[in-house]
């Protein structure tokens, strides 16, 4: 009989050789491209859960669309900057502010609509009231119906808006349906939903769908995550609400009783087009349509209001962050006061940077968040930042549970706001196509100061001796939280 045995001396030795390989290419892998935060918690992972760490940084470490997917964006992105270039989109206001001008300047060198004039824009805070509001707005369709949406449900809540659809369709207007794969997929009423839209007629397709056995796969946790409806091209709405139950139809979110508090905006003018030109170029993505041979891109309708408006979309289809650089102008731009509204607020460096450094400037600063999160990642990741924000100055907002507020909009001054659905969270800047709407009008900053007023008058302070007396554990899990909010 022949014995085999095996050294293990040498099974050491190879364990060993492979770790310092693992370890010597992740730092020459990891950290290029990549801002320094993101890096460090890459090789953190990879080195102290080798395995997991390598296995995830392969299944999620890039934070970019597939090749093919940016070439499009790309293309889109050219030609509408190139169509729209000579086009008249209503009268803008006078007076402007130099710093205003120049991020708008930025916005469209990194792919944004042109700032028009002449909008009208009414913010509808009411969470059914929007969804009827937008059931309302299909009715009158001549032409067409754009719909695209992270999350779209037919439930009892959103009924009236489907049958909105269904409606028009009826008559021959065309509808056409945008939606999240990923975050629809599995969800209540997920596949009923798609049945209502065959049945109806629509012409649908899910957005960046994870389905590698159909050739369609890019990192499953980027997500398409705008909002905004578009009819005739004349009338759009947009802002941070989903077609869906103010509890999104979940077991969990129905047992602790939780139920959502959005914002939506209906908007009237020739911006209209440039939401509409989101929803084209997301629709060339998906399909390979080009729908500018069926509707004129920019076909811009003088509005009945006096409101600069400017769409500016973002996501991984962009090179830079376009979101992030917005928002961080608008705070070094702000001289009294600035509000945010976020639910779920993790910011990176630069950010952090500058809300702390507008409270050394000596700017009043308010940051509205919810008490209770649905996340408990995100929600013990954005805790870890509150002390330091505290400690700045800037004063937190915490609206009572069991209600999750999720607008997200900054107002700075009297005259400049931005809403839409982006978070100012790592995600948004970074992983998620959203759309934000950049307005210059005091009447609009007005409409979101009530806003904000009804929000503080259902929050309650968050004070730096609140705070302090947390517990050890509450601080761990925290901490522990922020670091994996910076793994993209």
């Amino acid at each position: 009989m022949i014995t085999i045995t095996f050294d293990a001396t040498w099974w050491v030795v190879l364990v060993f050789i492979v770790d310092i390989v693992i370890r010597v290419t992740a730092i020459i892998v990891v950290p290029r491209n990549r801002r320094p935060t993101a890096a460090m918690a890459w090789l953190l992972a990879i080195y102290f859960i080798p395995i997991i760490g390598v296995f995830l940084f392969l299944l999620i470490g890039n934070p970019r669309l597939p090749r093919k997917r940016r070439r499009k964006q790309e293309r889109i992105n050219d030609y509408i900057h190139d169509t729209s270039a000579s086009l008249d989109f209503g009268t803008l206001r006078p007076h402007a502010p130099s710093w205003f001008t120049s991020l708008v300047t930025l916005n469209r060198n990194l792919g944004a609509m042109p700032l028009a004039g002449d909008n009208a824009a009414h913010l509808i805070p009411e969470y059914q009231q929007s969804l009827d509001a937008m059931a309302d707005a299909i009715r009158k369709a001549e032409r067409f119906v754009h719909v695209e949406f992270y999350i779209l449900q037919a439930d009892a809540a959103t009924d009236n808006f489907f049958r909105s659809l269904e409606e028009v369709a009826a008559r021959g207007v065309t509808v056409r349906v945008l939606l999240d794969h990923w975050a629809n997929r599995g969800k209540p009423f997920y596949k009923r939903t798609l049945k209502r839209l065959t049945a109806m007629g629509a012409q649908w397709h899910l957005m960046l769908p994870v389905q590698p056995l159909r050739g369609k796969y890019q990192r499953p946790d980027l997500r398409n995550h705008r909002k905004l409806l578009v009819v005739d091209g004349r009338v759009a709405f947009t802002g941070s609400q989903n077609v869906t139950d103010s509890t999104y139809n979940l077991r969990k979110n129905i047992k602790r009783g939780l139920h959502w508090v959005d914002l939506m905006a209906r908007i009237e003018g020739p911006v209209v087009a440039s939401v509409n030109a989101v929803f084209l170029s997301d629709w060339y993505s998906e399909t390979d349509e080009v729908l500018t041979d069926q509707i004129d891109l920019f076909d811009v309708r003088s509005g009945p209001g006096d409101l600069d408006c400017q769409i500016v979309p973002s996501g991984p289809g962009f090179e830079f962050q376009n979101n992030l650089k917005l928002f961080a102008g608008l705070l070094y731009a702000a001289q009294r006061k600035i509000i945010v509204v976020s639910p779920y607020f993790v910011p990176d460096e630069a950010m952090l940077l500058a809300i702390t450094t507008a409270c050394q400037r000596g700017i009043h600063v308010e940051l509205f968040v919810s008490e209770e999160g649905d996340q408990a990642i995100v929600y013990h990741a954005q805790r870890s930042y509150y002390e330091a924000l505290l400690r700045a100055g800037v004063k937190i907002w915490m609206y009572k549970k069991p209600f999750i507020l999720h607008t997200k909009s900054l107002t700075i001054d009297d005259e400049v706001a931005i809403m839409g659905s982006s978070n100012m969270d790592m995600r948004s800047f970074g992983l998620n196509m959203e759309i934000s709407v950049l307005v210059r009008g005091e009447e609009f900053v007005r409409q979101m100061r009530a806003v904000e007023d009804m929000y503080r008058s259902l929050s309650r302070e968050l004070t730096l001796e609140e705070w302090e007396k947390q517990p050890l554990r509450s601080t761990v899990l925290d901490n522990l939280a922020r670091l994996t909010s910076a793994l993209q």
